[in-house]
Formats: C-alpha cells, structure tokens, sequence
C-alpha cells in the first residue's frame, strides 16, 4: 500500500559508539523523531537521553518495543542479539532498521521474514547506498561500462584499542571482515549485476596478536559470466583508505572514498581509453548519507512496494560475507 510518509517515532536499542553518531543524524532527517532509548542500564539510557533530547528511556528494550511511544526501532547492539531484538520488533509492529553484520544469512532471512509476516519495514544501516551518489554510479555500471566485469574495492583505518567492540570476538565474532568487509560486499551487491551467482572464494586473513579476531582480510570472489571483485578490509592502514574500481569493457569509474561519501559535493572518475580520457563527475547530496537512510526508511515504511529491494540486499550482502568468512576460517 503506498501511502504519504509520515514522520516516524524512533525508539533505539543500545548506547554505544554507534548510536551516539547516529542520533544526530535522526535529527537531520526530516521524516524522523527520536522518541525512546533503551540500555540495559537507566543510568545509560538517561545519560543518553541528555545528550541527545531524547524524551524516553527504557532500561528494557522489550518494554520499549511494547510501548506505543515508537513507530520504528533502530537496533544499535552488538551481533549476538540483533536477532532477537529485530524479530521482537516486528512482532510489536515495529518497524526495523539494525546496524550490521548480522549473525548468517539465515539470520537476515529469519528477521525479514518476521517483517514480511507482520507488515513493517527492514532495512540494514548501510549509510553510502543512500547517498545520490551510489544510484549514479549505479547507472554507469548500467549504460556506459558495458556489463561490468571487475569491482575491486578498499575499506582499511586504524583500530589499535583492544577492548573495541570490533576486536571482540565473542561480541563481533567475524571481526574486520564483518564490520568493514560489509561494505566490500555491498558494493558488489549494488554495482555487479544482480544475476551474477557465486563460484568461488579465495580469502587470506590476519588476526590480531592480542585478542585473535580478525584484523585484516584480502581475498577474492569469482562468479559466473567471468564477472570477479577482490577486496581488501581491516583495522591496520595507518591511512582511512575507501577505494572503488568498477570495469567494463567500456571503460571504468573510480571513487576513493565509497564508504563514507561526504555531503554536499562528491566525486568520481569515468574513464575510456588511456589516461588522457578521464572525466571528472560530482553528485549533490542535501544532506548526509545517514540521515538520508532515515528518511529513505520512512518513504518504505509508508510504501510496502519499496520494502523488498532493502530486504533483498541486506540478504545478498549477508550471504557474500558468509562466504568470505568460511573461506577465511576454513583452515583455521
């Protein structure tokens, strides 16, 4: 049913990193409300709730899902419980945007399923898929570079502090190649054809000396119709490195900072033939790619037509990056 989105009631499950640099951008999106927070202790959700003006809080997140005070809840937790917070969601009528990666691909089905079942909207917390910027090169993947062939792409920074949730194994148990490699394999879920299937994974992994998650990750994945993408996560670069190349048999586009692109004006290449032929192309965006994400949230909140192409490619990314970390932990 298509309807006018409305402004939607936020509740958000966690107090973390992640949530903190989410909530101002709930403020920037212009359908959403931040309503409720809830922390498994009061005294994080009112600190929270103080720094962010938010008007609820909730020391259990089953309440607040139960509360008539939300319309959606974005699930900022880690790993091992954004199941069953989403699934709950859901089942209140909830609508569910869950930061990422999941548990399995299994786990994405069982969480979209709930939403298809009760009627309400999932999306995952990719930010750069909202920005202008994706959809165009999206398009020259389409109309200028042939049938892309090649997608190789960087996501690599610094993390040197042990206790980070990241290098928690028994909280993120898929480490660097769960949290950056998302995006590896978001980008090949929304720039390589989308009837590409899976070959083969080639993986090679580095793990931490302290902690033994995994810090680094370069691999491979080969699908049919010749189309391959490698990829390159982790935490050791001393530099933020955010690199895409997409190849075509005619031509390429190149962006060096696909994660996180910024608001206002941003770049990319296209290039056919030598050197000398590059064209350099810029898209606006009105505002961040994370509040862009709340406000696309709502538009499929209001319009079950535009729900399953996010279920859709939470699914795809998920199911690639099982099949990177069970070739990197194959023969571990």
């Amino acid at each position: 049913m298509t309807e006018r989105p409305s402004t939607l009631r936020w509740g958000i499950v966690g107090t973390g990193g992640i949530a903190n640099r989410m909530a101002p951008m709930l403020q920037q999106a212009t359908l959403a409300d931040t309503a409720a927070v809830s922390s498994r202790r009061m005294s994080s959700a009112k600190e929270f709730a103080a720094a962010h003006g938010v008007p609820a809080t909730f020391d259990d997140w089953g309440r607040m899902l139960a509360s008539d005070a939300i319309d959606a809840v974005y699930v900022a937790t880690p790993t091992s419980v954004r199941e069953e917070i989403s699934i709950a969601a859901a089942r209140n009528g909830k609508h569910v945007l869950a930061e990422k990666p999941f548990a399995s691909a299994e786990s994405v089905r069982r969480i979209a399923s709930a939403c298809r079942e009760h009627d309400v909207a999932f999306m995952d917390g990719t930010h750069f898929v909202h920005h202008p910027r994706t959809a165009t090169i999206r398009d020259y993947a389409l109309n200028r570079l042939g049938r892309p062939i090649v997608l190789d792409t960087t996501f690599q920074f610094r993390l040197d502090d042990p206790t980070n949730i990241r290098l928690r194994p028994d909280l993120e148990p898929m480490g660097a190649i769960g949290d950056a490699g998302w995006y590896n394999m978001r980008a090949i879920t929304e720039f390589l054809p989308p009837d590409i299937a899976l070959r083969d994974v080639t993986v090679y992994a580095r793990r931490h000396p302290e902690t033994g998650a995994v810090s680094s990750a370069v691999g491979m994945l080969r699908f049919d119709h010749d189309a391959v993408s490698s990829f390159n996560c982790g935490f050791e670069s001393g530099a933020l490195t955010m690199d895409l190349r997409l190849t075509g048999p005619d031509g390429a586009v190149y962006a060096d900072d696909f994660v996180l692109p910024p608001p206002g004006e941003s770049h990319f290449r296209y290039r056919k033939g030598g050197l000398g032929s590059t064209e350099q192309l810029s898209e606006a965006a009105p505002q961040p790619a994370a509040a862009a994400m709340f406000d696309d949230f709502a538009h499929a909140a209001a319009d079950d037509s535009l729900r399953e192409q996010w279920m859709l490619a939470s699914e795809r990314t998920q199911h690639l990056l099982d099949a990177v970390w069970q070739a990197a932990t194959r023969d571990a």
